[in-house]
C-alpha cells in the first residue's frame, strides 16, 4: 500500500499537479540487497540518506514512503549493497606514486625487471633519479646466476642506466636496489660502514652489489631526498597532489572510502590537511606520525587531529618499526632462520626508544601502532605494551596496534586478547608469500605460527585488516578471497587452510571491525541511522557467490557521505 501511495504521489508530480513541497531525504536506495553489518538489522532492502548520513533503514515500502518533493530515488535492481569498505594497513601517498612511477610488483624475473628500467630511463634527461618499486626474488620463475645472498647486484643495471641514479625499492619495502650512479651519489663504496638496524650486502671483496637492507636504504634514500630538495618546491608539491589524487582514485575503483593510512611525515600529513579542507581529497583518512624519535615531541604538539573535514581526517596514530620484512631476512625471531643458519633477523628501533615513545604516544592521546613481523618482534611489542599499561593502570581501551602480526609464537597468540592489542593483519601477504615462508621458517613453525589468524580470532583478539598497498595491490576482494581460502592466486595450493577466516569475519573485519581499530566505530563501519552513507553497490553478492565470483567483484558505485565518487557506468547498465 505504501509503495502504491508513492507511485500515486510520483506521477501527480509527474502530470504538473501543483503540490505544495514536501520535505524528505535527499535520497532513497530501495529494492537492494542491503547488507549493513549491523548486528541489529543485519539485512535491509532500503535506506534514505539525508545531509550526508543514513536516516533510517528498512523495507521497501516504509523507506519509500519519506519520499519527499526533491528525494532522489535509486532503484538498486536487487543489487548488493554494504558499507563501504576501510582499509586497515597501507601506503597512501605511495600507492599513488607506484602509479606514476614504474610498478614491478608482477615481474617473474631480473631480466624482466631489467627490460622494464631500459624502457622508463629512454625519456629521461641525465641526472634525473628514477624510481620503481615491487621486484621480489623469492617470487621469480628465474633468477641470475651472480647472485648475492639470495639477491641479484647492481652491475647489469648500471651499465643500463649509467646516467640516471636509480632507487629500485623491494616488495616489501624493507629492501632496495641501488645502481651505481645513485651509490657515487650517496657517496657508498667498500669503506662505507654497516649502518646500525640495517645491511649493506657486499661482493667478496667488499663493495657494494647495490642491495640495502632496512636502516642501511637511508643511505642512498637521503641522497635521493638532497636531489628532492634541489627541486622547485612547488613542482615537487604537485607532484605530491597528482600522486595523492592518483591514490584517491584508484581506492574509489576499489570500493574503498575510508584508509587507514601506516606512517606518514608531518609535512605529508600537513599537505593532507589542506587538500582535504579544500575539499580535494573526499576520502576519509585516518593516519599515523611517522617521525624519527627526535623530531616527534614537536609534532605531538599539533596532534591528534581527530574528524576534521566532515570526518575525513583523523590522525591519531605514531608508527613505529620493531623490525623489518621475512622475505629480506629482517623478521627478528626467536630462533635462527631454517635457511639463513646463526642469523635472526634485525631490530630496526631500540626497546629503550620504543618505550619512550609509548610514554609519548599515552601522554598525547595517541594510539601507538608497531610493525612487529617475527616472533621475537612481537613478543617484544606485546611485553612492552603490557608493561606500558601496568606502568598506567588507569589506561582502558587504548586500542594499540601491531602491525603484520604475521608470524607469533604459540604462548603469544592469546596475549593479543588478553592485552586488548589489535592485530592488523593482511591476508594477501600470507598467499604472496607463501612461495618462501617455510624455507625462512620450517614447517613446524610455519604451520603453528605464521598468519594465523583464525587462531587469534578464536581467542577474541581485537583485529583489523588491510592490503599492504603499494607492497600488495590494494585489491579488497583478492584479500577477502586470500583470508577465506588462503588459496595462492598462482596455483590454487592451499597455504595452511585451518587458518582461515569466515566470510562475515572478514567482511566485518573490512568494515566495522577496521572502523573499531581507529575509534571510528560511532560514525562508520556499518550502514546504521546517524552514520555516514559511505557504502557501494557491487557486481556479486559477497555472502553467496561462489570464491572465485568474490574474487572476481567489481564495484559498480562507491559512496561517501551520500554523494556518488565513482560510478562504473558501463557495468550498471
Amino acid at each position: 500500500m505504501a509503495h502504491l501511495y508513492y507511485l500515486l504521489f510520483s506521477l501527480m508530480l509527474f502530470l504538473g499537479c501543483d503540490l505544495p513541497d514536501r520535505e524528505g531525504p535527499d535520497t532513497i536506495y530501495h529494492h537492494g540487497m542491503i547488507y549493513t553489518v549491523d548486528p541489529q538489522q543485519p539485512f535491509v532492502h532500503a535506506l534514505a540518506v539525508k545531509d550526508g548520513k543514513i536516516i533510517s533503514i528498512g523495507g521497501n515500502d516504509e523507506i519509500l514512503t519519506m519520499a519527499g518533493t526533491h528525494t532522489e530515488v535509486v532503484d538498486l535492481n536487487n543489487r548488493f549493497v554494504m558499507p563501504g569498505l576501510i582499509e586497515g594497513h597501507a601506503h597512501f601517498l605511495a600507492i599513488g606514486e607506484n602509479l606514476k612511477n614504474l610498478d614491478l610488483i608482477q615481474t617473474t624475473s631480473w631480466k624482466e625487471v631489467l627490460d622494464k628500467i631500459a624502457q622508463r630511463i629512454q625519456d629521461l634527461p641525465p641526472g634525473h633519479w628514477a624510481t620503481a618499486r615491487g621486484w621480489h626474488q623469492d617470487k621469480w620463475l628465474s633468477s641470475p646466476s651472480d647472485m648475492v645472498e639470495g639477491y641479484p647486484n647492481h652491475r647489469t643495471l648500471s651499465k643500463l642506466t649509467k646516467d640516471n641514479p636509480l632507487i629500485l625499492s623491494h616488495a616489501s619495502g624493507h629492501a632496495l636496489m641501488a645502481n651505481q650512479a645513485a651509490m657515487d651519489a650517496a657517496g657508498v663504496n667498500a669503506q662505507t660502514p654497516d649502518v646500525a638496524g640495517g645491511r649493506i650486502i657486499r661482493f667478496p671483496d667488499g663493495s657494494p652489489t647495490g642491495i640495502f637492507e632496512e636502516n642501511a636504504m637511508d643511505l642512498i634514500q637521503n641522497a635521493f631526498r638532497v636531489y628532492q630538495n634541489k627541486r622547485d618546491p612547488e613542482s615537487v608539491k604537485m607532484e605530491q597532489r597528482e600522486s595523492l589524487l592518483l591514490a584517491q582514485d584508484a581506492c574509489f575503483r576499489q570500493g574503498i572510502t575510508s584508509f587507514q593510512d601506516a606512517g606518514s611525515p608531518m609535512p605529508v600529513l600537513e599537505h593532507i590537511k589542506a587538500l582535504t579542507l579544500a575539499d580535494s581529497l573526499k576520502i576519509r583518512l585516518w593516519m599515523m606520525l611517522y617521525a624519527p624519535f627526535e623530531d616527534m615531541e614537536p609534532s605531538l604538539k599539533q596532534l591528534p587531529w581527530i574528524g576534521l573535514g566532515d570526518d575525513r581526517l583523523t590522525v591519531r596514530g605514531i608508527k613505529a618499526y620493531m623490525d623489518g620484512a621475512l622475505g629480506s631476512y629482517g623478521a627478528w625471531l626467536l630462533e635462527d632462520y631454517a635457511d639463513k643458519p646463526n642469523y635472526r633477523g634485525q631490530i630496526l628501533t631500540s626497546l629503550d626508544t620504543l618505550a619512550l615513545m609509548a610514554e609519548l604516544a599515552f601522554q598525547h592521546r595517541m594510539q601507538f601502532c608497531i610493525h612487529a613481523i617475527g616472533d621475537q618482534a612481537n613478543r617484544s611489542v606485546l611485553d612492552l605494551f603490557e608493561e606500558t599499561q601496568k606502568k598506567n593502570p588507569e589506561s582502558r581501551d587504548l586500542r594499540w596496534r601491531i602491525e603484520h602480526a604475521q608470524h607469533l609464537d604459540s604462548t603469544d597468540i592469546p596475549r593479543f586478547a588478553e592485552l586488548g592489542v589489535y592485530a592488523s593483519m593482511q591476508p594477501i601477504h600470507c598467499i604472496s608469500d607463501a612461495p618462501f615462508v617455510e624455507k625462512r621458517l620450517g614447517p613446524d613453525r610455519t604451520r603453528i605460527g605464521a598468519y594465523v589468524w583464525r587462531s587469534l580470532l578464536d581467542y577474541g583478539s581485537p583485529f583489523a585488516i588491510g592490503t599492504d598497498a603499494p607492497v600488495e595491490s590494494v585489491n579488497p576482494f583478492e584479500n577477502i578471497y586470500a583470508a577465506i581460502t588462503r588459496r595462492r592466486m598462482d596455483n590454487g595450493q592451499p597455504f595452511y587452510p585451518q587458518q582461515s577466516m569466515t566470510r562475515k569475519e572478514a567482511l566485518y573485519a573490512y568494515t566495522l571491525g577496521n572502523a573499531r581499530a581507529a575509534f571510528e566505530e560511532k560514525t562508520k563501519g556499518s550502514l546504521t541511522p546517524g552514520k555516514w552513507a559511505d557504502m557501494i553497490i557491487l557486481s556479486n553478492h559477497l555472502l553467496s557467490c561462489t570464491d572465485e565470483e568474490l574474487k572476481k567483484t567489481k564495484v559498480l558505485q562507491t559512496i561517501i557521505g551520500g554523494q556518488v565518487v565513482y560510478s562504473n557506468d558501463a557495468e550498471l547498465r
